[in-house]
């Protein structure tokens, strides 16, 4: 169960959303599934930039091979969110990896942890491609 400071506090919401995100862009927890899990959602979903529909168990099982190694990372602009109801958060973003640009959106809901504790949770995510320039 949410408490009332966790799920209602916008600036305390949204800054948990964001840092669970960019961790989820980040090579350490692209690379190591176990460590991805503890920040998807157990409903998570996904659009892809491709079309791709994604499950939880599809996203994991594919975050290893997504990247090399010697490829830049991607970056992160435009990044904003707003609290949507207690315990939910959207965070609208650009990532740019070299021509290609993408516009996503995030959904994180904030649940129950295994520990007994509360954590964000990615919930939903959507890439569309956008235009260059």
């Amino acid at each position: 169960m949410a408490t009332a400071d966790s799920a209602h506090n916008p600036d305390r919401s949204v800054s948990a959303a964001i840092r669970g995100e960019l961790a989820l862009l980040g090579r350490e927890v692209r690379s190591a599934p176990d460590r991805a899990a503890r920040l998807l959602d157990p409903e998570f979903s996904e659009i892809g930039a491709s079309g791709r529909r994604w499950t939880r168990e599809a996203l994991l099982a594919a975050l290893p091979t997504f990247e090399a190694d010697d490829e830049p990372a991607a970056e992160v602009g435009e990044m904003s969110g707003r609290l949507l109801a207690p315990g939910w958060v959207q965070l609208r973003f650009t990532t740019v990896r070299g021509e290609r640009r993408v516009h996503r959106t995030s959904l994180w809901r904030l649940g129950e942890d295994t520990e007994g504790g509360e954590r964000w949770r990615l919930y939903h995510h959507q890439g569309t491609p956008a235009a260059t320039g």
